[in-house]
């Protein structure tokens, strides 16, 4: 980014920190705030969901990681719209696990984001409209540590070259963690999200 020119601020020790300090500089600066989660964002996100749910038939479970919650909840839209049965299950990170304490409760709450391995799901504080859709299209969320996590990191990889960072391999380490009771059944997880610096990655493969 900042070869291309931008002014690069990073702030904070985690996704929320940035968030919200990305906030208060638009209201100083008189700056319109993109945030994560937005309906053209949401729509342009739920594209892999459209491709991938025409190209694959039928489909019993998909398992999507939740961040803020464009990628579930353009995965509910498209579902909806082409009439189908899927079950959509979202995963979130143990350690960063407000969306699954809200969806539970069916009410918006806080929760730390503590997640070492899984930082691109460390939100600490839902999205509300997020959350009345994932209320309304999802399954279930399933939690994941970050162990688990890096077991999924490492079988992706050994299996098919694919370098995932820990949000992008969250949604592999909840099938794995749910193998028993999904044999026999076609799957889709969402594998996205390579951004993992290169000696985290390293010690992740040589445990």
């Amino acid at each position: 980014m900042g070869a291309l020119g931008v002014d690069l601020i990073e702030h904070g020790d985690d996704f929320q920190s940035a968030r919200e300090h990305a906030q208060d500089l638009a209201q100083e600066r008189s700056l319109h705030m993109v945030p994560s989660f937005h309906p053209l964002l949401v729509a342009g996100v739920a594209t892999y969901s459209l491709e991938l749910m025409q190209a694959v038939k039928d489909i019993d479970i998909a398992y999507v990681p939740i961040g803020l919650g464009s990628g579930i909840c353009g995965m509910i839209a498209v579902r909806d719209m082409l009439g189908l049965k899927t079950e959509i299950v979202g995963v979130v990170s143990a350690h960063a696990n407000a969306y699954a304490r809200s969806f539970d409760a069916r009410r918006p709450i806080e929760s730390p984001a503590n997640t070492q391995l899984a930082d691109g799901m460390a939100c600490r504080t839902p999205d509300p409209a997020a959350l009345g859709q994932i209320y309304r299209g999802v399954g279930r969320i399933i939690q994941v540590t970050d162990e688990e996590v890096a077991a999924a990191m490492r079988l992706l990889f050994e299996c098919t070259h694919h370098t995932c960072e820990g949000a992008g391999a969250a949604a592999m380490a909840a099938a794995m963690k749910e193998h028993s009771m999904i044999t026999g059944k076609k799957i889709a997880v969402v594998v996205s999200g390579g951004n993992i610096d290169r000696e985290v990655f390293a010690s992740v493969l040589s445990a």
